[in-house]
């Protein structure tokens, strides 16, 4: 008689124990950013599972727009208070892709200045959202991602909730361009009540040296508690790919190019977010 529960139980120990052995003896890899890919698919997604499949009820669409293979540049919005968004963004393409890509996430320099995170952000597959940086992984044939709106887009007020901020100042198109890879856009629902951001400790802020100090419907009047994430119910929605390649020489460089194409990708992402909050209806339901 065979018992199957059992089986897999001792199978997922076996595997646990070989993990541990690897991990205090050295045998794994990191790439040159410090990504640790065996790390981040055996601990780090495993524990987001949780928060994308049940807390956040994720529904992904248009995962086909992701290519199986090669470089592509995942510009999507930015928004949640804490960037949560990311997290989801990098879990969503590797658990709905056929190919399990990781999302190679560009980063503020404040995250790489924080201990412990700046740790695991490494080690999970960010780096600095820098022009080197960017090309590198782009000439490797990564799958990069940018949130263009930064901590604007992050730290904004509930009130201006699905409101696209600025999108920089193009640093993301000009990269595309150079390496000729295509732009996917990329529309986040359900972020922006997580953490229903509806003022900004400015002083506090400027004394820590941080863009803002957020106070919510929870925080810091419940203590740890406030930093659980409302459940809201989440859209993630991968857009057709914006081609660079037919671009002429020296287009990386002409700021009408620039500031054309990045235009262009907000006025996607923004109609798109438009369309699912929408189709959603209410975010807690």
């Amino acid at each position: 008689m065979s018992y199957p529960g059992i089986a897999g139980a001792v199978e997922r120990l076996q595997q646990a124990l070989a993990f541990t052995r690897r991990r205090l003896t050295g045998d794994f890899t990191v790439d040159a950013f410090g990504f640790d890919e065996e790390l981040t698919e055996q601990v780090l997604l495993p524990l987001l599972r949780p928060l994308y499949s049940t807390w956040f009820r994720t529904e992904v669409r248009g995962i086909e727009n992701i290519p199986d293979s090669g470089a592509a540049l995942v510009v999507a919005n930015h928004s949640g208070t804490i960037p949560v968004d990311s997290l989801m963004t990098q879990l969503a393409i590797h658990d709905e892709h056929p190919a399990h890509r990781h999302l190679r996430t560009l980063a503020a320099t404040l995250v790489f200045q924080l201990p412990v995170i700046s740790d695991l952000a490494r080690r999970s597959g960010s780096t600095l959202a820098c022009t080197d940086d960017v090309a590198t992984l782009l000439s490797r044939g990564e799958l990069v991602g940018v949130w263009p709106e930064g901590f604007k887009g992050v730290g904004k007020p509930f009130s201006e909730r699905y409101k696209l901020q600025r999108f920089g100042r193009g640093g993301f198109v000009a990269a595309a361009l150079r390496a000729g890879v295509p732009i996917i856009p990329c529309s986040i629902v359900g972020a922006e009540e997580i953490y229903p951001l509806v003022a900004n400790a400015d002083f506090l802020a400027r004394l820590l040296r941080l863009p803002y100090v957020p106070i919510t419907p929870t925080f810091p009047w419940l203590g740890p508690l406030g930093l659980v994430p409302l459940p809201s119910k989440w859209m993630i929605e991968f857009g057709e790919p914006i081609a660079t390649d037919g671009y002429g020489d020296g287009a990386a460089d002409d700021p009408m190019v620039i500031f054309d194409l990045t235009d262009h990708v907000r006025d996607v992402v923004q109609g798109t977010l438009n369309t699912l909050r929408d189709t959603r209806g209410h975010p807690f339901l």
